[in-house]
């Protein structure tokens, strides 16, 4: 493929779409993007080449590796680090240690042991590849690790010693390859320096990278404070990001250690200005997918072949060293349990740092042969290193119980431990995870003259009281009676039909009201309630949404019956336990309150209900606005006279995703109440419906009240 643009469409859109399906595998992100990029590679379809990887799109690693690496300094805060300083210290030694020794052990020995029927490397030839590979062992990749850290939002004792090792290990292990890279020469008799001299060497490289980092991020700081709009300040502080990573590469240091030192710098500033980070990680999601997407078209399955023996060897020994390593580590160190038992799984992604180290290797002379053997096994390790490492770095995180928001934790509830979150949802909305508290309020006192009913469908005995109970409080504020109606099947055999209502009856009594019901015989029911609603003088109906059958068989009755229905139409979906106390209303519009009105006057009247007004105003809406619609809400309360025994609380707020603020505010609430405007098909298809969205994934009962033309 030649085209570029085609080319970074092809690998944002599979990198979007294999993540979301290794979601259903538990897999993390990141080794989705992978995977795309392995299956678009040369390896898979073969739509992204070699060529067009090497020198066209190679400008987004460089801008990946510089967000990568500053990220990763955010976390390198000197105030937070003192706490895990002597932890850190010892399983940076450790693990580094330990993984060096058997990695060079075991690839000496698989090395020999392959070579055994030919004999092609000498002694010197082996220590020195298995020295090379060792070294190249001890560096982890610190993209996989923070990508995960990120979409699992963890926080914690184990994070932060993660964190600070994976940042501390680049640097070891830049450090042991240039000493590694010194002992090879030496070895093989080819370099014309000393030893010392390439490790002073390699200490100077490292020291002009970190000073340059911290100019660097001096200069950001410098600047942010000059700049107010939060664009100006994302291209400034990109430019000055690129240009530390252009100027690294030039005087041949390390992109990855300025990057970190100037966002190390930046956080550890007594202003601490984190606006920068916040910018970046708003652009960098599409950047990270193509790096991902990019490295994994670069993994080549033909060198799991050709690796043999050394190639498994290494993976499995790097794997054993960091576990190991980073276990003797955190032990001596009396760190916590979880830093202990899981740190050395989190060290398992291997990735760019180890890359550019082989490439090193490939452009010394000297060492060509060895880099022969050297690549292939390096690129065994990265391929099993990226697919699994990822995959561990999330069990560590889990298991250590670090993890914040991400989709695997749910709220804890009493029988639902050890379900996903999707479980969870399902349970809490089936027949087993519906609950109908007892009404505990006084009752109600009908008025002398009742008028009219308020119908509500008694179609399931999990979810028929909690209708019940509604449209009881609808009908008391209304002046009407609450009427039951059911629908069956002609063909079916009823032998009491008033023990059809028995629940229902029940409730709307123990609520102070009398109970009229209705028995229908039809195969259609949206076309029988629709009957029943124009054949009585309904004033309001409630429908509770399917616990069973299908969504789509639902709509089309809620869209029958809100036709006909010259009357409010609530439909309720249940989640969990039903409570009534803490009300949620969000609107976009005042024209919506209309929509709500009765039923927030209904709920109102009765019980000891607080209910808040939510106005969500567009993100960019000026201040002063916010004051004022605040002042029309309450304008709105009195003039409508509704009251409440704990008050009504008008909160404006301006939203970027009017969905994730609605259940971020609901999180607080025990039931939301939004209206549905009516509109056509067609519009629902265009427009969509907010109120319908929020029912999808509320994690709280709702009502969604659909209003006649009228109003």
């Amino acid at each position: 493929m030649e085209q570029v643009t085609l080319a970074l469409a092809l690998l944002l859109a599979a990198g979007l779409a294999v993540s979301y399906l290794g979601k259903y595998f538990k897999l993390p992100s990141v080794t989705g993007y992978i995977l795309a990029g392995l299956l678009m590679g040369p390896s898979g379809f073969g739509v992204i080449t070699e060529d067009l990887v090497g020198h066209r799109l190679s400008h987004f690693t460089e801008i990946a590796l510089m967000l990568i690496a500053f990220g990763i300094g955010e976390h390198i805060e000197f105030k937070e680090l003192k706490k895990v300083a002597r932890t850190v210290g010892y399983i940076a030694l450790a693990e580094t240690t330990i993984t060096f020794v058997l990695v060079a052990i075991a690839c000496f020995f698989a090395a020999h042991y392959t070579q055994a029927s030919n004999p092609v490397l000498d002694f010197p030839k082996l220590l020195s590849l298995a020295i090379l590979l060792a070294a190249v062992a001890v560096a982890t990749a610190p993209a996989s690790t923070l990508h995960v850290v990120r979409e699992l939002e963890a926080r914690g004792p184990l994070t932060s010693s993660l964190i600070a090792v994976v940042a501390i290990n680049n640097s070891m292990a830049i450090m042991a390859f240039g000493v590694a890279m010194a002992t090879a020469g030496n070895l093989l008799a080819s370099t014309q320096g000393s030893f010392l001299a390439t490790v002073v060497m390699s200490g100077r490289e490292i020291l002009l990278a970190l000073l340059l980092g911290v100019f660097t991020g001096l200069l950001i700081d410098f600047v942010l404070h000059r700049l107010k709009q939060r664009g100006e300040m994302l291209s400034a502080g990109l430019a000055l990001l690129l240009l530390c990573g252009e100027t690294a590469s030039l005087l041949n240091l390390s992109p990855l250690l300025a990057g970190m030192a100037a966002g190390c710098t930046l956080i550890n500033r007594d202003k601490r200005d984190v606006r920068l980070f916040r910018a970046l990680h708003d652009f960098e999601p599409p950047i990270y997918i193509l790096f991902f997407a990019l490295a994994g078209s670069q993994l080549h399955i033909s060198a799991l072949g050709a690796s043999g023996i050394i190639g498994l060897c290494y993976f499995f020994v790097r794997l054993a060293g960091k576990i190991i390593g980073a276990h003797t580590g955190a032990k001596a160190a009396r760190a916590p349990l979880p830093v202990q038992r899981y740190l050395g799984y989190a060290l398992a992604p291997q990735a760019g740092v180890a890359i550019g180290l082989i490439f090193l290797i490939s452009a010394t002379p000297s060492l060509s042969e060895l880099a022969a053997i050297i690549t292939p096994v390096v690129l065994t390790g990265v391929v099993l290193s990226e697919l699994f490492g990822p995959l561990m770095a999330r069990f560590a995180l889990v298991k250590a119980g670090e993890v914040g928001t991400d989709e695997l934790t749910i709220r804890p509830r009493p029988g639902y431990e050890g379900l996903s979150a999707q479980e969870c949802t399902e349970k809490l909305r089936s027949t087993a995870g519906i609950t109908i508290v007892p009404w505990i309020w006084q009752k109600l006192v009908p008025p002398d003259k009742r008028d009219g009913v308020v119908m509500f469908g008694a179609a399931h005995q999990a979810t028929v009281i909690g209708l019940a109970r509604l449209a009881t409080i609808y009908a008391h504020h209304l002046g009407a009676e609450p009427m039951a109606v059911r629908v069956i099947s002609p063909r079916r055999k009823v032998a009491d039909e008033d023990a059809l209502f028995a629940k229902e009856e029940e409730e709307v009594r123990s609520m102070g009201y009398p109970l009229q019901k209705k028995l229908v015989r039809s195969d259609h029911v949206a076309q029988a309630l629709s009957l029943t609603v124009v054949r009585n003088q309904t004033k309001g109906m409630v429908i509770g949404y399917p616990i069973e059958g299908t969504i789509q068989g639902f709509q089309k009755v809620v869209e029958r019956v809100a036709e006909i229905a010259v009357c409010p139409v609530i439909v309720v979906r249940f989640h969990g336990v039903l409570h009534t106390e803490r009300i949620l209303v969000p609107l976009v519009s005042m024209d919506q309150l209309d929509e709500v009105r009765s039923v927030i006057k209904a709920l109102s009247k009765v019980g000891e209900h607080s209910i808040t007004l939510l106005h969500l105003l567009p993100y960019d809406q000026p201040a002063q606005d916010m004051a004022k619609k605040e002042k029309e809400l309450e304008d709105w309360l009195i003039m409508h006279q509704i009251k409440t025994q704990h008050g009504f609380r008008c909160k404006v707020v301006k939203s970027e995703s009017r969905l994730e603020t609605i259940h971020k505010e609901a999180a607080s609430h025990d039931l939301v109440v939004m209206g549905a405007p009516r509109r056509s098909s067609f519009q629902r298809m265009i427009f969509g419906s907010l109120a319908d969205a929020v029912s999808q994934n509320s994690q709280i009962p709702m009502l969604i009240v659909h209003t006649p033309p009228s109003g």
